[in-house]
């Protein structure tokens, strides 16, 4: 019985981790078909575009996107295997062979966390590169074309003191966690704070002491404007404190989130959304782990008694809602409302209990 319980198991656990695969590999694709077709849109202005440098930006934009939307596939394809594996019989040949609900979708839990663990450790620091990388392409492609730039995101901004007095600079874009700007404008004030000029510029680059502003126009009261292809801006600003401000923290990979933290306290800024970030990544392992609970609540049922496609709607249904209170609670821990641990943690066991209920009414009654 051991032996034939292995080998089952062995069996469901493959069954659940080619489905997942292969509804990450279908999704992964068509974001990518896309985006690509998105980006190609955003790129006819900009002449003498390149198709392969619009390919390599929006490929290494897409694992970003893929990551946030990996418990669906999960769901999805745990769904699918179950369903399968129902309408082939194979459920009921394992119970006739002695295995409970609980025995066939152990697999799927042991193999599901541990694509959890796997998505947090590896998948999400090369994500986050990625990332950064995609953004330094689209720099090259819309660098003589800030606005198109205005598609990626809204504004940052970050206020800045030195010997010359204060500075309010912000960009439409960043790259390199924030050491490099896209879109820049600045407005600089004397140390009476009285407002001094205005610098538009098409890039910024951090360097130690001072910014970089590349093709800069620089309006200053009375004067007519006057453009400097490198204008020097003095900062005492360092590149840690500038990511603070200008570094999300989705494009911060895992294992640097416990140093921003630490740096973010220790500067007295606001830690909650790396504090989210981090806890929601190290939930990552169980939350899949939920989401295969409810998978198994609602697509166990043998296809003679009907109602396949009432199940998969409820599924669905149930996976959407738990979306929608992940962004709720992430909404409250940004406007700290709500402590991030249990931000990161409630729609995990909120979802793993639902689902370990509806199978245990199902299963013992």
């Amino acid at each position: 019985m051991s032996i034939v319980g292995g080998t089952l198991a062995r069996y469901f656990g493959l069954r659940f981790l080619s489905a997942v695969l292969l509804v990450f590999a279908g999704i992964f694709a068509l974001v990518t078909l896309l985006d690509y077709i998105e980006l190609m849109r955003r790129a006819n202005d900009v002449p003498n575009v390149s198709a392969i440098l619009v390919a390599k930006t929006s490929f290494f934009r897409v694992p970003q996107v893929t990551e946030r939307i990996l418990p669906f596939c999960v769901l999805i394809g745990a769904m699918y295997s179950y369903l399968n594996l129902s309408r082939r019989l194979e459920l009921v040949v394992a119970r006739a062979a002695g295995m409970s609900a609980w025995q066939f979708i152990s697999p799927a839990l042991v193999v599901a966390f541990l694509l959890g663990i796997l998505a947090t450790t590896v998948y999400n620091p090369i994500s986050a590169i990625l990332q950064e990388r995609s953004k330094r392409y689209e720099a090259e492609l819309f660098g003589q074309n800030p606005s198109a730039l205005r598609g990626s995101g809204g504004n940052f901004w970050v206020s800045q003191r030195s010997d010359d007095g204060q500075a309010i600079i912000g960009a439409k874009s960043s790259r390199d966690q924030g050491v490099g700007l896209s879109g820049v404008s600045v407005f600089t004030f004397d140390k009476a704070g009285q407002f001094k000029n205005r610098i538009e510029a098409r890039a910024a680059v951090l360097e130690p002491g001072v910014w970089q502003l590349l093709d800069a126009r620089v309006y200053a009261l009375g004067t007519l404007p006057v453009d400097q292809a490198v204008y020097l801006l003095k900062t005492s600003l360092t590149p840690e404190q500038v990511r603070e401000s200008f570094a999300t923290p989705e494009t911060v990979p895992f294992w640097e989130l416990p140093l921003y933290i630490k740096i973010a306290e220790q500067a007295g800024l606001g830690a909650a959304g790396y504090r989210l970030q981090f806890q929601k990544l190290l939930a990552r392992p169980f939350f899949l782990a939920a989401m295969v609970f409810l998978a198994a609540a609602v697509s166990l049922r043998f296809f003679r008694f009907g109602g396949v496609q009432k199940m998969v709607l409820s599924g669905m249904a149930a996976g959407f809602l738990l979306y929608v209170l992940s962004k709720v609670t992430e909404d409250f821990s940004k406007a700290e409302l709500m402590h991030p641990v249990a931000a990161a943690w409630l729609p995990v066991l909120v979802g793993g209990l639902t689902g370990f209920i509806a199978l245990l009414y199902q299963e013992d009654g």
